[in-house]
């Protein structure tokens, strides 16, 4: 079989059949009384929230998003809809790390849409994705900002424990981030990554793709004051880990810019101080506060 017709049968192995989501989460955050609090929340299924709490005294407010199933599963859908309102400051965690385990007869997936409004912040934090033997899984990521919003997304993507101790035995990943800015002269998509890694059709060890390396990590930033020199400035962070790291710029549009940096490595735990140090810096250039301590453990 040639690899398009592999292709095609893999696509229409994978073909959902019309699902309802698993779980479904809502939650709208807006500034109020000199803090951040939820305006709106609603959760169903197997999707929820612990109560929130504040990390330090600038008033962002930190929400925790819980599975209690602990993974994900063949066919799994889950929905989750934020709004960050002008002004408000929010930090968006797991309890721990999303589990994609085995998905036989179709994909598990994720949707996300996430909507800044004017001056509003807002850091995406979870836990490692992990995806295990004969995984499938599709991550969509629609997200909406204002030119004054400051947007930080981070993200470590790891292979999960196999048999025969492989890195790469899941069967697709699919992680594809929209970013939209409206400005008063409408809409304006200013960056669209699609990431697919599909180890059962391509050998994605080698030069041009993981370089050698099991675990990815992914730092996207969009803040009008996102600039070359701090590209050049956060690549120069990264040089003392052991990573292979790179940044990149999108165009500006309404006077913003995003900024998108990719990093591999053989350890969760390097990525995780990595983009970890990255976002320190942005916290406390930007806003005056602290390195993000979640305090899970």
């Amino acid at each position: 079989m040639s690899s398009t017709a592999a292709e095609a049968a893999l696509e229409t192995a994978a073909a959902p059949a019309v699902k309802s989501p698993m779980g479904e989460l809502e939650l709208r955050i807006e500034h109020r009384g000199g803090k951040s609090v939820a305006a709106h929340q609603y959760h169903q299924g197997a999707l929820r929230v612990l109560r929130p709490h504040y990390l330090d005294e600038s008033g962002q407010v930190c929400y925790v998003v819980v599975n209690p199933g602990g993974a994900y599963l063949g066919a799994d859908l889950y929905v989750m809809d934020v709004e960050v309102g002008d002004g408000a400051s929010l930090v968006l965690t797991t309890q721990s790390a999303t589990k994609i385990y085995r998905t036989p007869g179709s994909f598990a997936e994720q949707r996300m849409t996430l909507r800044l409004g004017e001056r509003a912040q807002l850091e995406l934090a979870p836990d490692q994705l992990i995806a295990y033997r004969e995984a499938s899984y599709r991550q969509n990521t629609h997200v909406t900002v204002r030119p004054s919003s400051s947007l930080v997304m981070a993200e470590v993507v790891t292979p999960g424990w196999s048999p025969d101790g492989a890195s790469f035995r899941y069967e697709e990943l699919r992680l594809r981030t929209e970013i939209h800015v409206e400005a008063p002269g409408g809409t304006e998509l200013l960056a669209l990554d699609n990431l697919l890694i599909r180890p059962s059709l391509n050998d994605v060890t080698g030069t041009g793709f993981m370089e050698g390396r099991s675990h990815l990590g992914s730092l996207v930033v969009v803040d009008p004051r996102v600039d070359q020199a701090l590209a050049d400035e956060l690549h120069a962070l990264t040089a003392g880990c052991d990573a292979y790291t790179g940044v990149s710029l999108t165009a500006s549009i309404g006077g913003t810019t995003g900024l998108v940096l990719r990093s591999l490595s053989d350890s969760t735990e390097e990525l995780n101080r990595l983009l970890g140090a990255c976002t320190a810096l942005l916290r406390e250039r930007w806003h005056g506060q602290a390195p993000l301590n979640l305090r899970k453990y």
